[in-house]
């Protein structure tokens, strides 16, 4: 069977002093796939958009904000991760220089900024705690990575970088 995933983006939008990250809390909508996790901000990549104009168009629909510069630090295949087993293909950003008022809110939850250092505390998909560490490490490389899920479950994790 061919390989057609979902194309999204991923975006962690940093505080000026790059302490903190905006997350959702995804606690708006009982049907909500993430319900109750956190998670960066982002979405499907349309049809006539690369994954930047896809990244800046989802900051400012979550967020409110005009994203003026980012970096990709990495990208996952997700085979099986969607709600009715759709493999996905995600672009995972950093964006370090930003303009606006970031919204408080949005349809999917609450936006909340969160310390880098404290992200792992927080509830996430248990894969996040496998790639996060890398979107936010010193090593200037972007990562490429697989996670296979099975029944909602990540079942491996491996990672390339150049």
């Amino acid at each position: 069977m061919p390989y057609t995933p979902i194309v999204a983006t991923l975006g962690y939008v940093l505080s000026p002093d790059r302490r903190q990250v905006l997350m959702i809390h995804r606690n708006a909508r009982p049907g909500d796939h993430h319900l109750g996790k956190y998670n960066g901000l982002g979405g499907k990549v349309e049809p006539d958009e690369d994954v930047v104009a896809g990244m800046r168009r989802e900051i400012m629909e979550e967020a409110g904000i005009t994203c003026e510069a980012m970096t990709l630090r990495g990208t996952i295949s997700w085979p099986g991760f969607g709600k009715h087993g759709e493999d996905w293909l995600g672009f995972l950003f950093v964006i370090e220089a930003w303009q606006g008022t970031p919204m408080t809110s949005n349809p999917e939850g609450t936006l909340e900024w969160i310390d880098v250092d404290r992200i792992l505390d927080l509830p996430l998909w248990e894969g996040d705690r496998q790639f996060l560490p890398l979107v936010f490490d010193a090593d200037p490389r972007a990562f490429h990575g697989v996670m296979p899920y099975r029944g909602g479950r990540m079942q491996s994790w491996s990672f390339s970088r150049l």
